[in-house]
């Protein structure tokens, strides 16, 4: 069987029967032609229907995912919003609590026009997921790790709470990428990615996956969906990720051992309260991360001491880590994530998030060490 590293070494890599190329080539074409009565002798009949650029990303990451198939969006939230709007009416979905601020704002304000209902939970207690449940529950939304405070839920525990119920469980796996955590090996039906994150890797495309362990009823409505509703990736974004992909494995080495580095000096830090990274052996969930992701990720939080006042003023002081949303890139980037989701978050008002980079680790912590006692 060809291991991961070897799949993403070389998505999209086959030479071009044309040319030779070995890069994979871009196709930008709106429409393709057809028969009169409409036959596709080249499979193609219109862009947002598909594409060859999109067809041959959405297999490069049906296979890192290990899935039947693989669906490529415009952003992660379309990906997502797409998933729960192809639940039948009268739905009941189990929503993590820390799961993306934008999916809870969805739950709340949209749910009742599609006709769903929401209840959130701690997805690292079972047995509040098991007393949640309903008779029309059918979709555990799960992310992790999780945003911001890098909770870690058992996916092989929470596959088999679903399943008993006749529920399918989801695992938003912006957080962890292929490479590091392999959702529906461990039992999960959907996997979704916000591939404008570590996918794409260069803060300079946007997209969503959704990647099935079945060809089924929900990958073909939510295909459905998203063929009528137009939420189609560019070919140009199609061909972003899969060159992303290519150096997914190199990179999130770097990333995961940077975290890692990062993450200990905080955790003995004076001005440190609290470090949320599923790699430091006080992490609640360590022993559940270390089971089922391979590394620990680039991302982490931390708390510190004097709450938010005292961490806008960290995050000031930085000079390596930049003030900006988004993660996965390159450079290291600071969010105040509480400032971020606004007056509704319930986010620790003195929690930054870090997207550890691939710059030198001592770099790195000497930007930390500096912001910290600065002050």
């Amino acid at each position: 069987m060809t291991r991961i590293e070897t799949l993403a070494a070389r998505a999209g890599s086959t030479p071009d029967p044309s040319s030779g190329a070995l890069a994979p080539p871009l196709q930008l074409a709106t429409t393709f032609e057809h028969t009169p009565d409409v036959q596709l002798p080249h499979g193609f009949l219109y862009q947002r229907y598909d594409n060859p650029t999109q067809r041959e990303t959405e297999r490069v990451l049906a296979a890192l995912d290990g899935a039947a198939r693989a669906l490529l969006f415009p952003t992660g939230m379309a990906a997502g919003a797409t998933a729960l709007q192809a639940l039948p009416a009268g739905s009941h979905v189990l929503l993590c609590d820390d799961s993306y601020f934008s999916f809870r704002v969805i739950a709340r304000d949209w749910f009742p026009r599609w006709g769903l209902a929401c209840t959130i939970v701690d997805f690292t207690d079972l047995d509040a997921v098991r007393a949640a449940l309903r008779p029309e529950t059918r979709l555990l939304w799960a992310e992790t790790p999780s945003n911001p405070l890098l909770k870690v839920s058992d996916i092989a525990a929470l596959a088999g709470i679903a399943h008993g119920a006749g529920a399918r469980l989801l695992v938003d796996g912006t957080f962890a990428p292929p490479t590091l955590q392999q959702p529906l090996a461990l039992g999960a039906d959907v996997v979704m990615h916000s591939a404008t994150k570590y996918l794409g890797g260069h803060g300079d495309v946007m997209g969503g996956v959704l990647s099935f362990r079945d060809d089924g009823e929900h990958a073909a409505a939510c295909h459905g969906l998203r063929l009528l509703a137009g939420a189609t990736a560019s070919p140009f974004a199609a061909w972003m990720i899969l060159r992303g992909v290519r150096s997914l494995p190199a990179r999130m080495d770097w990333h995961c051992r940077n975290a890692q580095a990062v993450a200990e000096f905080l955790a003995g830090h004076a001005r440190v309260e609290k470090v949320h990274y599923p790699g430091l052996p006080g992490h609640p969930q360590h022993a559940v991360a270390a089971r089922q992701m391979r590394q620990f990720g680039g991302m982490l939080s931390f708390e510190a001491a004097g709450g938010r006042e005292a961490a806008l003023a960290v995050a000031a002081r930085m000079r390596l880590f930049t003030n900006a949303t988004s993660l996965g890139s390159t450079e290291s980037l600071v969010e105040h994530r509480a400032s971020i989701e606004g007056p509704l978050s319930t986010t620790p008002e003195g929690l930054l998030r870090l997207s550890v980079g691939l710059e030198h680790a001592g770099d790195l912590v000497a930007d930390l060490a500096q912001a910290l006692e600065a002050g």
